[in-house]
């Protein structure tokens, strides 16, 4: 079932910012920090990395969820 991103972001993980740490990541989908990095590694999730620091917008989260269509990502 696809729901429209609109709808998708405003729903799920509402508690959470809308750019978050790799901890957060963790917690989201209740997996370990050490998976949530190697999620980050192998591309599977898009990510900015500022400085040594990587910070994950919630939509592509969502994305990896696979709730929406899976169009441009953020990344840099």
């Amino acid at each position: 079932m696809s729901v429209s991103t609109k709808d998708a972001y405003s729903q799920m993980f509402a508690k959470y910012p809308d750019v978050v740490s790799v901890t957060q990541l963790g917690q989201m989908l209740h997996i370990s920090e050490r998976l949530a990095y190697r999620l980050i590694r192998e591309n599977q999730i898009a990510c900015l990395k500022i400085g040594r620091t990587y910070k994950i917008p919630k939509i592509n989260v969502i994305k990896y969820l696979g709730i929406i269509d899976q169009s441009p990502t953020i990344r840099a």
